[in-house]
């Protein structure tokens, strides 16, 4: 039984590294990495709820494909519940060819597949009847979901008792306000990057500093709003209360799904029942350990070993939150 179901993009990833030059038409550039992975917001945010300990199912689509059977090959792997993904056989699975620099940057090109062709007929609610959480992992980068369609399958899993949080992800240039607005009255947590959350409000005056960007989302619906902010850390804010929580400074080796790790860390704090300011911190540092390796969930360890990570990092005790 799963406590958290992520509902959003899978994809598979062939990652290249390091790329620090792109060939010239006709022509090969050389690169020491060349491998399979797996990738997409909710795959990623998944794997790494499951590794900190959360019992997490996936749903999603893929088709009916070499990368269609390696995606649910490697979630199977990580012990998700894979119930809610479908297999489409009209559509190809969607896949990226991921390239890394030498300073861990990463460049995409996307093909969106499946993930397109996911609507609301597709979710299995079997499996969100056991969940406690339902995380929506991808907002923008599924046209046959965005929107209206999404709303109501949020507003059905309120009305049954879960929680609920969107993440968003895909080409900033067509983020807005009024493509996220119908979702946000059913969004109990929404952890989007600052710089996408900059591009929905980019025809708002006053939606330039994280608190003003808060203010306008709650202002819409939503509930807790928390911005992943990079090297700045991130900012949370709910109601009247509001806090900025320091980066953890580590080596960056491939920033690949940092996003998802730190909505990972962040949905295990709220599961775990820590306080926000505490869950923020666990959500920096799952996002800092994530980059420390190549890949997209590579890097995250137990939750254990991530408190571990924080007191030694920061000097905080954190033993009371193991027990």
């Amino acid at each position: 039984m799963a406590d958290v179901v992520c509902l959003g993009i899978l994809v598979a990833d062939v990652v290249a590294r390091p790329v620090d030059e792109y060939p010239k038409r006709g022509q090969l550039v050389l690169c020491d990495d060349l491998h399979p992975s797996i990738g997409g917001c909710a795959a990623n945010t998944a794997i790494g709820l499951q590794k900190l300990g959360v019992a997490t199912g996936v749903m999603g689509k893929v088709g009916r494909d070499g990368f269609g059977d390696f995606v649910r090959d490697t979630l199977q792997s990580h012990h998700l519940d894979v119930r809610g993904v479908a297999t489409d056989e009209q559509v190809a699975t969607s896949s990226t060819m991921v390239m890394v620099a030498s300073d861990g940057e990463r460049s995409f090109i996307h093909y969106i597949g499946a993930n397109a062709a996911f609507t609301p007929d597709d979710v299995n609610w079997d499996l969100l009847r056991e969940a406690k959480l339902l995380h929506i992992a991808g907002y923008f980068v599924m046209p046959g979901f965005d929107g209206e369609p999404c709303a109501q399958v949020l507003k059905r899993a309120k009305a049954m008792g879960l929680k609920t949080s969107l993440d968003t992800a895909g080409d900033q240039s067509k983020m807005s306000l009024d493509a996220i607005r119908p979702a946000l009255p059913y969004v109990d947590y929404l952890v989007p990057s600052i710089e996408e959350a900059r591009s929905c409000l980019r025809d708002r005056n006053n939606a330039e500093t994280p608190e003003q960007i808060a203010r306008i989302f709650q202002a819409e619906g939503a509930g807790v709003v928390a911005l992943k902010m990079g090297e700045a850390g991130s900012y949370i804010r709910t109601g009247e209360q509001e806090w900025t929580i320091p980066p953890f400074r580590v080596p960056t080796v491939d920033a690949t799904g940092a996003g998802d790790a730190y909505a990972a860390g962040f949905l295990a704090g709220v599961l775990q029942g820590y306080d926000l300011p505490t869950t923020g911190k666990l959500a920096n540092a799952v996002g800092a350990m994530s980059v420390t390796a190549v890949g997209t969930v590579q890097g995250i360890r137990s939750l254990d070993e991530t408190l571990t990570f924080i007191e030694r990092q920061s000097g905080a005790e954190f033993s009371v939150l193991r027990q």
